[in-house]
């Protein structure tokens, strides 16, 4: 079964980087879509960046320029770098993959800032 391990959240200062990965398991093709999602306390859920195999990538606005995606086909990984972190980017963190869209999802790491 299809399984998505994120790690590398954690507690930053204003200013600061952070790098999350998110393995990606049980996929029998690479998935095409991969990407990052994040949850605020009492906010909706909201794309941050996705990349697809090819290396096509998109931001949310509000990173454009501080976060950059990057993916290892190799090893069904995603990175997120997060540079120049604001307080109001302290959210949860969800990896998203899938074959044609964000089918799975993992369990999120917390990034607080």
């Amino acid at each position: 079964h299809v399984q998505l391990v994120e790690s590398g959240g954690g507690l930053v200062q204003p200013g600061g980087s952070l790098r999350l990965s998110c393995v990606a398991s049980g996929f029998t093709v690479n998935p095409k879509c991969m990407g990052w999602f994040r949850q605020a306390p009492g906010k909706e859920r909201e794309g941050v960046a996705g990349i697809d195999t090819d290396g096509t990538t998109g931001y949310a606005d509000s990173v454009q320029g501080r976060f950059t995606i990057s993916r290892d086909n190799a090893k069904n990984t995603v990175y997120l770098r997060m540079n120049s972190l604001k307080s109001e980017d302290t959210a949860v963190y969800y990896c998203a993959a899938g074959i044609a869209w964000y089918d799975y999802w993992g369990q999120g790491t917390q990034v607080t800032v």
